[in-house]
């Protein structure tokens, strides 16, 4: 029985403040999904306590985990989300399926989000003489991306798709180097050996990849990402989608970490681009 139909559920017996709270979510589970203990309490009009107390009631640790299962029933409660997409399917459902699954990812990711982890990521990247973004396979473009992205910052990054020169340049990491690997399935064996090695040499390792995945357990901080995708049978998607918008969330963090003159540094790099683009009154 899904979260959502176990609070709907007659047989449990909810006090008058957990109805109150039953009521908002039942209303609107989308919301709730996208909100904090506080606001929900405010929706609710009762204490945070109260609407921890009802998370307990229904196995879980907690409001992040609460939000990650509800966010989990709302999927299953939309078939088209959860199944892949199929020979026999038409352009129509085809399209359909794949806005649907990224539009499901995305909520399973932000509701799986765990501030603590994303604080002490942006903490280091932020500290890191180096950075280097490890992905293999349908990883490598993200890695790319992240590159890109985080060239930005003012740090030396780079990203290392091959395995032998992931091998190579983690062996020469120090403490003040952070290796960002990048997985979907985190079962991939060369990445894993590799996350093995920045750590043993004392590198910060952070994990983007499948909660209590091999690759997880190697890394020293995970930003869990989890979704219904069949990768045995296709091209990951879905999973893609939520590890580009993570690097984003990284980014930008690291870049308000740096305080309000560092506004004056991209600022920089964008005007920089001004020459190589026409401008938009000229056509």
């Amino acid at each position: 029985m899904t979260l959502l139909n176990q609070i709907r559920e007659p047989s449990f017996k909810l006090s008058k403040s957990a109805k109150k709270v039953a009521e908002v979510i039942l209303q609107n589970p989308d919301e709730v999904i996208h909100s904090s203990v506080a606001k929900l309490a405010v929706l609710s009009k009762v204490s945070e306590p109260s609407v921890i107390r009802f998370c307990h009631k229904f196995g879980c640790t907690g409001f992040p985990d609460f939000k990650v299962q509800l966010a989990q029933s709302l999927a299953t409660a939309m078939p088209q989300i959860t199944r892949d997409v199929d020979e026999n399917d038409s352009l129509e459902t085809m399209i359909e399926k794949i806005f649907d699954s990224t539009h499901a990812t995305l909520q399973l990711t932000q509701a799986a989000s765990d501030l603590p982890s994303i604080e002490k990521a942006t903490d280091a990247l932020a500290q890191a003489n180096s950075i280097l973004f490890f992905g293999l396979g349908a990883s490598g473009p993200v890695a790319l991306d992240a590159q890109h992205k985080f060239f930005r910052i003012n740090t030396p990054v780079i990203a290392h798709l091959d395995i032998l020169n992931q091998r190579m340049t983690s062996a020469n990491l120090t403490s003040r180097d952070v290796v960002v690997c990048i997985s979907y399935t985190g079962r991939t064996i060369a990445l894993i050996e590799t996350a093995r090695i920045a750590k043993k040499c004392g590198a910060e390792v952070i994990g983007i990849t499948s909660p209590n995945s091999p690759l997880a357990k190697e890394c020293s901080i995970v930003l869990e990402v989890e979704t219904p995708e069949d990768t045995d049978m296709y091209t990951p998607m879905t999973s893609r989608i939520a590890h580009l918008v993570l690097i984003d969330v990284l980014v930008t963090a690291v870049a308000l970490k740096r305080g309000p003159q560092f506004s004056e540094h991209l600022l920089r790099i964008k005007e920089s681009f001004a020459e190589t683009r026409i401008n938009k009154a000229e056509f």
